[in-house]
């Protein structure tokens, strides 16, 4: 440990400055999991993804990676401007050695509040303040990362949810139609999810069904 300090006082400025940067690029890099699904708008979107593959009934179709890659292009478009005033108060004067890194944690943390307070319940923050019995914040910036980020996803997954409950509804009537008809035919050891789910796939793709879903996600952000 002695000898790595000593190297590591030996080095050059920039190889000092060089190896921090690297460290931190590491350590966001280990972070980014959770930031993505908890930060952003990513756990609404796969949910919803995920409801329109279990309402049609198509198995594996579209596949787990399709899902994961679709959710993780439109979290990246619907994120953009977040990203972009992350990079403009925080990453590049970093970078620049203009702030410390407490104050670009600080600052990079202000676009992301924002955000999440557009589509956190009042309900589900509350929940989180009264537990830790905090003073109740007066502003966004206030609200520790701790408290919002929780909430935040607690309200996304119901407003998922919510969205996949009216998705369900369509394919519900469908599966409800075709067992009826099964059990009026006297075909009642046929599965009704076999025969249904033509009809299904082909009400999807008459009504746009991708592009429904892809609206409704984009609108409510």
């Amino acid at each position: 440990m002695d000898e790595f300090v000593q190297i590591f006082n030996d080095s050059p400025p920039d190889d000092v400055a060089t190896s921090v940067r690297l460290l931190l690029l590491l350590t966001v890099l280990s972070l980014a999991p959770g930031i993505l699904i908890l930060m952003t708008a990513f756990t609404r979107i796969v949910i919803v993804l995920s409801f329109v593959r279990t309402s049609l009934a198509t198995q594996q179709m579209p596949p787990n990676q399709v899902i994961i890659g679709l959710a993780l292009f439109l979290t990246f478009f619907i994120m953009a401007p977040v990203l972009s005033e992350v990079n403009e108060r925080a990453l590049t004067p970093l970078f620049n050695e203009e702030i410390d890194l407490d104050t670009a944690y600080e600052e990079a943390s202000v676009p992301f509040k924002e955000f999440m307070s557009k589509h956190t319940r009042q309900k589900d923050l509350e929940l989180f303040l009264s537990y830790t019995e905090a003073e109740r914040p007066e502003t966004i910036q206030e609200i520790p990362l701790t408290v919002m980020v929780p909430a935040f996803a607690l309200s996304e997954i119901k407003t998922a949810f919510q969205m996949g409950f009216m998705i369900f509804i369509p394919f519900l009537v469908i599966d409800m139609v075709v067992a009826s008809v099964l059990m009026s035919m006297g075909m009642m050891m046929l599965p009704p999810v076999m025969i249904s789910l033509p009809f299904k796939i082909l009400l999807f793709i008459l009504v746009d069904g991708w592009y429904l879903v892809m609206q409704s996600l984009l609108q409510s952000f």
